[in-house]
């Protein structure tokens, strides 16, 4: 498969992200194993985490690296390997949190637990809005020197946080941001595409949007109120469940039909299609699902196809 080159780095990727959030959580370690082995096996190679996945099962996180870590040690493919994750988010034990001591101490206990010594890509997870940005970079500066993390990028920042960040850096000589996370997806277009689409083209961002399928909405398993209770995570697309969204899905099954795939896949595919999009964070907890992200990057969507999408999806932007 052909890799691509994060922007700004010599980080070499195949274009999907595998969301970490899953393992320690929906999947066990065996099953988390599993996936990650034939994930890479089809090539890639990219795997997104973060320090605090996923606290909201034990209060403080740190299950998802655990895992990561010794599967990477136990298969010895740390090298082969591309591994995101983040800083800042909130656990039971403390709030949001960008401050020079948490990063220090949260880089190092990240480290331990993924059994490596350095990060490929270190994010900003969520802003605090009150750690001035300069303190931020300069502990980003620290660990790089150090070794400890090779380049940063930020997910949860304003747009006004993240011009700063980058006039801050400039001005002081510290690190900038190489990638941005956005929530982006068919069902969420608002944001990006007003708020951080013209940032990306300034900044020369590579971009991984989170949500890639609208929290599994877009695998068209949900299509009615009584197809919420099918998962744990059902009451999250209830907003989706309404004449925008059956639209959308009905045209990602159209397309799906055309070009004989999942509609999750065609989802992807669309994320692809724009010149914007590096590599969409997605995740799977079974070999069923691993297809629709392995098949996405094979897809070509035609005019025809983007122009539908790009219709159907724009009517609840409106």
């Amino acid at each position: 498969m052909e890799k691509i080159t994060i922007k700004n780095t010599d980080l070499e990727i195949a274009p999907i992200n595998f969301g970490g959030n899953v393992f320690g959580w929906t999947l066990d370690e065996k099953e988390s194993f599993d996936i990650l082995d034939a994930f890479v096996a089809e090539g890639f190679n990219f795997i997104d985490t973060a320090d605090t996945y996923s606290w909201w099962v034990n209060g403080v996180g740190g299950q998802s690296e655990t895992i990561i870590g010794k599967w990477m040690k136990n298969r010895n493919n740390r090298k082969k390997m591309v591994i995101a994750t983040k800083v800042g988010s909130e656990t039971k034990e403390h709030g949001v949190d960008i401050s020079k001591r948490h990063i220090l101490k949260s880089v190092d206990e990240s480290l331990q637990r993924l059994g490596t010594d350095y990060i490929d890509l270190y994010y900003t997870h969520f802003d605090d809005k009150i750690t001035p940005i300069e303190e931020t970079l300069s502990a980003y500066d620290e660990i790089i020197k150090a070794g400890k993390v090779r380049y940063i990028a930020a997910s949860n920042l304003s747009p006004e946080r993240l011009i700063a960040s980058f006039e801050v850096a400039e001005k002081n000589n510290l690190p900038k941001y190489v990638a941005l996370q956005p929530h982006y997806n068919l069902m969420e277009r608002n944001s990006f595409e007003n708020d951080y689409a013209p940032l990306v083209e300034r900044y020369n961002l590579s971009t991984f949007p989170y949500w890639s399928l609208a929290a599994g909405f877009l695998t068209g398993k949900y299509r009615s109120e009584a197809d919420l209770s099918k998962s744990a995570r059902g009451e999250g697309v209830r907003k989706y469940v309404n004449a925008t969204g059956l639209n959308v899905l009905t045209a990602l099954d159209k397309i799906a039909l055309k070009h004989q795939t999942q509609p999750a896949t065609i989802a992807l595919a669309w994320l692809l299609a724009n010149p914007l999009i590096t590599a969409p964070i997605v995740s799977a907890t079974s070999k069923n699902q691993l297809k629709t992200l392995f098949d996405a990057p094979k897809i070509s969507l035609d005019h025809d196809d983007l122009t539908l999408l790009n219709e159907v999806s724009h009517l609840g932007m409106l």
